[in-house]
């Protein structure tokens, strides 16, 4: 069926395609098409030559940027709700199953089909609104936002208009300080709700190439997942700001457990928006999109070379060639490249959404949804701060919510602050790292944490020794007390024993005794380490330390 409606479809010149041809094979949806009017990544070379930036003249251009212009940068981030099923039916979504493997009339777009508003897609965005600092609409509505897309199988994507669920926020972060540091405020102005597209899958399967060697198959399970859009003000000025707005973002998102704002499966994608100006001047330069940002570090480096592409036309008097479009990161040439022109608002013909009601808000509802928010990255970050942390230790713990909750609950069994932030950044995070573990993974719990360092702390077992029960308790799990106990780990603070085997040690290299106190103090370390050798590394360190000073210049 779908097949047939698709089949008599033929797109407007003046849109993406100009031609194309959708057919069923095997089951599977797929789409040929040619085009002769639009320019994309790969087509690119075939336009008139464009300006280039030379690698050995980045460097330089960025430092002249830096004293005669501004950068003005802005993100617009769609997240993808961690809802059971799709915005407007009953289809589930999971990412990496069979294409066309969950969809039905609705996400299909055939006549007829009408849409139910998921109700958990207005409470995620309640969320997402009040977290990010917004004024919330309690009457906001949807609206049709017309364009076609081969993936876009209604003709027009449901979304929000003139009236979005949250305007008018704000979100802090702290840049990471190899990055310079210091505290930052970035605005929002506004969250809306809408639902996804498609998506077209490459193929090189010969069977179903056409003569201009297009294959696309249309896959609609993402068709019609629910969308939070977060567009910011154009308040970022560097790469490095871009991108921790967005990690900010997706911590935010994962704290409040809407969204597992992954990256590279496409739950959190950011489109970002740079133009630069003469410093001083308050006019705002002609704006390029920027797409295909799947990482942190890309939408850095993608800000950064455009950044220096527009002030070397700007430098060459050709910011005529600065013009309104969209452009891809190739990643492997680390460049932008033009996708499309930018269409403008006028294009999408947005009107009011007629198969669905308004969304009303009560403020009880606000409220309760508000009462239940758990504590902010943000608020996490400050209470560290407020603990004496550094502000390595506040981002590294204040990054992952399920660290922190693992940080917090060691604390609340009595561990001393930083020794647990030490604990936790330091063999913990080098165990994960190496198991690729996540903290929930591990089999340490955070109360056998904190009896770990306490035992530490009182001196029952020597630091050496404790990092040796981590090992196993991270492995195999079990309590601190029952790997002393099993192990016979109590550390050795008798000062009569640990004198008698430093006097056994000294006894046994007269040689070094003779060369230590002709001068070569630094044989201290070898004498406490043939005593720690003998005691098994159950000898207090600062006790055997003590006495073999002692023993070693004769005052004993």
């Amino acid at each position: 069926m779908a097949s047939t409606l698709f089949r008599t479809i033929q797109i407007h010149p003046f849109l993406l395609y100009p031609t194309a041809l959708f057919s069923r094979r095997n089951g599977v949806l797929y789409c040929t098409m040619k085009s002769s009017q639009t320019q994309t990544a790969t087509q690119e070379k075939q336009q008139p030559p464009k300006v280039k930036v030379p690698q050995h003249a980045l460097k330089k251009t960025v430092d002249k940027i830096t004293r005669d212009y501004e950068a003005i940068i802005g993100i617009e981030t769609h997240v993808q709700l961690s809802t059971l099923t799709k915005a407007f039916c009953s289809c589930p979504y999971n990412y990496g199953s069979q294409p066309n493997t969950s969809i039905c009339p609705i996400c299909m777009g055939l006549p007829g089909a009408l849409p139910v508003l998921n109700s958990k897609v207005i409470k995620f965005a309640v969320k997402l609104g009040l977290a990010l600092n917004c004024k919330l609409s309690l009457n906001s509505k949807f609206d049709r936002k017309q364009y076609f897309y081969p993936d876009l199988p209604k003709g027009y994507q449901i979304s929000q208009f003139d009236i979005p669920i949250a305007t008018g926020g704000y979100v802090d972060l702290d840049l990471p300080l190899e990055f310079g540091g210091g505290h930052r405020k970035f605005g929002i102005t506004r969250v809306h709700m809408e639902e996804d597209a498609g998506k077209l899958l490459h193929s090189g399967n010969g069977d179903y190439i056409d003569t201009v060697g297009y294959l696309l198959q249309v896959d609609l399970n993402r068709a019609g997942v629910p969308l939070l859009e977060i567009v910011s003000e154009p308040d970022m000025r560097t790469g490095i700001e871009a991108a921790e707005y967005a990690a900010e973002l997706q911590r935010v998102v994962r704290y409040l457990g809407i969204s597992n704002g992954n990256m590279q499966e496409g739950s959190l994608r950011c489109d970002v928006n740079v133009s630069i100006r003469p410093v001083g001047q308050s006019e705002f330069g002609t704006k390029v999109e920027i797409k295909n940002l799947n990482s942190f570090s890309s939408i850095n480096r993608a800000i950064d070379f455009e950044i220096s592409r527009q002030a070397l036309l700007h430098s060459q008097g050709q910011s005529d060639q600065i013009v309104q479009e969209t452009r891809l990161w190739e990643e492997g040439a680390q460049k932008t490249v033009t996708m499309r022109k930018k269409e403008g608002l006028s294009d999408y013909r947005y009107f009011p959404e007629p198969d669905l009601p308004e969304v009303i808000l009560t403020q009880e509802y606000v409220d309760s949804i508000s009462n239940s928010l758990p504590e902010l990255p943000e608020a996490k970050r400050r209470r560290y701060e407020k603990m004496g942390l550094s502000m390595q230790d506040v981002l590294f713990l204040a990054n992952d919510m399920n660290v922190a909750e693992y940080f917090d609950a060691t604390l609340s069994s009595g561990a001393d602050i930083k020794l647990a932030a030490n604990w936790i950044m330091g063999d913990i995070a080098a165990y994960m790292k190496n198991e690729k573990l996540s903290i929930n993974d591990i089999k340490l719990t955070p109360q056998e944490l904190a009896e770990l360092i306490a035992s530490i702390k009182s001196g029952t077992i020597s630091g050496k020794i404790g990092k040796e029960i981590l090992s196993e308790l991270l492995a195999k799990g079990g309590t601190v007390k029952g790997l002393i106990e099993e192990k016979d780990l109590i550390q050795i603070a008798d000062p009569v024993e640990i004198g008698k085997m430093i006097d056994k040690v000294i006894s046994e290299n007269p040689k070094q005794l003779e060369q230590y106190r002709g001068g070569k103090t630094k044989l201290q370390g070898f004498f406490a380490g043939q005593v720690m050798k003998l005691s098994k590394g159950k000898a207090n360190p600062g006790l055997l330390n003590k006495i073999l000073l002692e023993k070693l210049n004769g005052q004993s």
